[in-house]
């Protein structure tokens, strides 16, 4: 190594505890040694830092031996939370699945499954089988009593679809599975037809100018009414109003967080159906204070507020920082999307128009520590879990910048 290139490292914003090694021992070695020596132990002290975390050495840095800054707490700030990333993955994992898992450092999953096996004992025993392997299961969806056109548009099994809503919230109480997602769209989410984004990587993409369906658990939604009428907003919130007051009940009986999910995309009306609550920040500030609620709080799609844009009313630090600090963020969907409304492509964290590790720092500052996950990944070549592992890897390393900065 140069004397240049040691000069390099030592300037390199890679992380306080290196620097702080390097500058605490650089007048030492140059007291101590010729100009060739100090080269020599300069480059030693590089390779030592770049290994130090994962060897005897590591508590150079004030790292206990064989612990995970991404998910411990810091040695120098014990009160403070770090936020976890985790793995959408499957309720039906085979031993690939785990190694998949275990490979990539992830110890937090999330899952989901339909109405059929939304039982206690299916949940417990989901639980229980991450349990098994070193991963904890942080939340389960269920489709079944997701994106009910039933609950936001007050179709005659409204009070049938609450009552199972109700029944899988006191499931995951008992099964000690503490957060589930939820969604308040009355026609699903729409999508046009896919596209490309870097290196001809297949994405989902929206285009409004084309749009004509929603989708959902098997159900196509089909414009321009795609309930047969307009609905109002009015009815829109007096739905919300009826559902989320018997939902927060049960939620805080059984100490369930539930985190409601943007609308996708975030467009003022699709269908008949207006997406005025979860379309925008004073639509989730309202709708949180009716809920009022510990137990009822924010599922942050980093990638829907992107597609929003402007019609969010504030960006997505602003919102975080408000939220945030009032603890209303359970759980976060890290994507990036190309350009906001009316047409845009996901794509990949790293080539968007957001720049992620400013929203990851945002989370940081007000002490998020739920967990967040990659989400709607560009399709790359040789199969699903390469776009899964580049994803995380990405995430990962901005995680680890933001603790190191403390």
């Amino acid at each position: 190594m140069s004397e240049k290139c040691i000069r390099l490292y030592f300037n390199h914003d890679s992380g306080k505890e290196i620097k702080f090694f390097f500058e605490n021992n650089f007048n030492r070695i140059r007291m101590n040694d010729n100009r060739r020596e100090f080269i020599k132990k300069g480059s030693a002290l590089a390779a030592l830092s770049l290994v130090g975390m994962n060897s005897s050495k590591s508590d150079i840095f004030g790292i206990p031996e064989n612990k995970n800054i991404l998910t411990e707490k810091r040695s120098d700030s014990s009160a403070e939370p770090v936020m976890k990333i985790a793995l959408q993955a499957s309720s039906e994992p085979a031993e690939n699945d785990f190694k998949f898992i275990q490979q990539m450092g992830i110890d937090h999953v999330v899952l989901n499954t339909d109405a059929k096996k939304s039982s206690f004992e299916y949940y417990d025993s989901r639980r229980k089988l991450y349990e098994a392997q070193g991963i904890k299961v942080f939340g389960f969806g269920n489709s079944g009593v997701h994106n009910v056109d039933a609950i936001v548009l007050n179709l005659p099994e409204r009070d049938a679809k609450i009552e199972e809503y109700k029944n899988h919230i006191r499931n995951l109480g008992k099964a000690k599975i503490p957060y589930t997602t939820y969604a308040h769209m009355g026609n699903g989410i729409w999508s046009t037809d896919r596209e490309f984004t870097r290196g001809g990587a297949s994405a989902r993409a929206f285009d409004l100018d084309k749009a004509v369906s929603g989708d959902w658990g098997g159900r196509k939604f089909v414009g321009p009414l795609t309930h047969g009428r307009e609905y109002t907003k009015d009815e829109i919130w007096a739905n919300y109003e009826y559902f989320i007051r018997a939902a927060a009940a049960v939620a805080e009986s059984e100490n369930v967080r539930i985190g409601i999910h943007p609308d996708d995309p975030p467009v003022p009306e699709l269908g008949g159906v207006p997406r005025c609550i979860f379309s925008s920040f004073d639509g989730y500030k309202r709708a949180l204070e009716i809920a009022d609620s510990p137990n009822i709080g924010i599922c942050l799609c980093v990638g829907c507020w992107l597609e929003g844009g402007t019609l969010m009313g504030k960006d997505v630090i602003e919102t975080i920082q408000y939220f945030g600090k009032r603890k209303k963020i359970f759980k976060v969907h890290f994507r990036n999307v190309n350009q906001p409304l009316p047409h845009f492509t996901e794509s990949f964290l790293d080539n968007g128009y957001a720049d992620m590790y400013k929203i990851l720092k945002a989370l940081k500052d007000v002490d998020f520590d739920g967990v967040f996950i990659a989400d709607h990944i560009p399709s790359m070549a040789n199969g699903p879990q390469t776009g899964t592992a580049f994803s995380i890897g990405y995430m990962k390393g901005l995680l680890e910048r933001v603790i190191a900065e403390g």
